[in-house]
């Protein structure tokens, strides 16, 4: 990262000292989640309420640049640019890493960081650092899967549901895995610990400890926020005793975070004082129909037939291209893919051959691939069904329902994209 002057004490979520005078922005381009903590209730709009997952509007990252654009003018002192939800970041890893390449690209010099449940980050950690995000914060909630459990009624990975025990003791493996990493790149790593009395609030000070010994960089435990409609509304909201107290645990080990003010995933201005003309301009640039140019006029589609998004972009032997017209969408090629075998450069080459493609609609893709094409500005859609429809989604904007991978792609997400081809 030494190609960016860092410089902490302009962070707000980092430096008490800072949050009176440098603000932030969340930019709200991840409305998925996979995983369902049980104090958490994913309201998209709901201006009254200050907390994690909420926003007003979900923005494309395009409408994102557009946004910091505008609260630029009006906000100058913006020092940071965040992602935190309302879903979970690496749970829309495409939107989030176009979103943060975008902002790189603008502000060479703003200060970049990520909020995560740690689940799903792993792959795109190497990016993370090639793109200079400087903080990386992880909800790590206990590092006792028996307690972990509790906090989650479920998670998602690799196609794959977790429940009971089993989430807690994933989480955990994720989690742990994601820090080492991201401190082996450099990274400051903040960890969030949400504090429900009578569930975790006795196990903090070993999940302090445990962090300390991972070389994590800040604490900042969060007293529960019962929400309407979730499991954790039964709970009562810890007192200011207890997390005094619990602050306390923590500050033997690692430096805690004490001026929290549980920003909400569109938050912007000053922490603890969202900007009211910053929500017009959210709202503004949300209607914004972005449009995408001429250079790029393209979608290449993995089919076997040219009717149907049914390929994992690894056993694709050729791809469909796509353009639309006056008379709808027509088929003007068909490329064939960089046979399989060398690694990541087939990817390199395929990204390569997809130069003038806007986007790519798959049955399944690995995280390699995709990460590769999407440093090129490609927009990778998985999903199953008719073509027409990806097709839709991509050219207006429409809602795209066929989101599911087909059960058909065995390796589907989980599939490491080696480019060694399916067996």
């Amino acid at each position: 990262m030494a190609d960016l002057e860092l410089n902490f004490k302009n962070h707000p979520c980092f430096n008490k000292d800072a949050h009176h005078q440098f603000a932030r922005v969340h930019l709200p381009v991840a409305p998925q989640c996979n995983v369902k903590c049980n104090y958490c209730n994913r309201k998209f709009d709901c201006v009254n309420e200050s907390r994690p997952g909420v926003t007003s509007h979900v923005l494309s990252p395009e409408q994102s640049l557009d946004y910091l654009d505008k609260l630029m003018v009006v906000m100058p002192n913006i020092a940071v640019v965040g992602i935190a939800g309302p879903g979970d970041p690496f749970a829309n890893a495409d939107k989030t890493m176009e979103t943060l390449r975008l902002v790189r690209k603008s502000y060479p010099q703003m200060l970049l960081c990520v909020s995560t449940n740690g689940l799903n980050v792993m792959p795109y950690i190497d990016e993370l650092a090639e793109l200079q995000v400087s903080h990386v914060t992880i909800t790590v909630n206990a590092v006792d899967p028996a307690i972990a459990s509790k906090m989650y009624s479920w998670a998602r990975s690799e196609k794959r549901g977790y429940f009971g025990e089993d989430v807690g003791k994933l989480m955990l493996e994720k989690q742990l895995a994601a820090i080492d990493k991201l401190k082996e790149v450099g990274i400051t790593v903040k960890i969030n610990t949400i504090i429900v009395p009578g569930v975790n609030d006795h196990h903090v000070e070993e999940v302090a400890k445990y962090m300390a010994s991972k070389g994590v960089d800040l604490m900042n435990t969060i007293p529960l926020f019962p929400v309407e409609s979730t499991p954790f509304s039964v709970y009562e909201e810890p007192s200011a005793e207890l997390m005094k107290s619990i602050r306390e645990q923590v500050g033997a080990h690692l430096k805690p975070m004490t001026h929290c003010a549980r920003c909400r995933a569109d938050a912007a201005g000053l922490l603890g004082q969202d900007s009211a003309e910053a929500m017009r301009l959210l709202s503004e640039s949300s209607k914004l129909v972005i449009e995408d140019g001429h250079e790029r006029p393209y979608v290449a589609v993995a089919s076997n037939e040219g009717i149907l998004v049914n390929q994992h972009l690894g056993e694709a032997e050729r791809l469909y291209i796509f353009r639309e017209t006056p008379n709808g969408y027509k088929v003007v090629a068909q490329r064939a893919t960089p046979v399989s075998g060398s690694g990541n450069e087939r990817w390199v080459e395929l990204s390569n051959i997809l130069s003038d493609c806007k986007a790519i609609l798959v049955g399944g893709i690995g995280p390699k691939p995709s990460a590769i094409l999407g440093k090129i500005g490609v927009r990778v859609v998985e999903m199953s069904g008719l073509i027409d429809e990806g097709l839709e989604s991509v050219y207006k904007g429409k809602e795209l329902r066929t989101v599911c991978k087909a059960d058909v792609f065995k390796c589907g997400s989980s599939c490491s994209g080696t480019a060694s081809g399916c067996g």
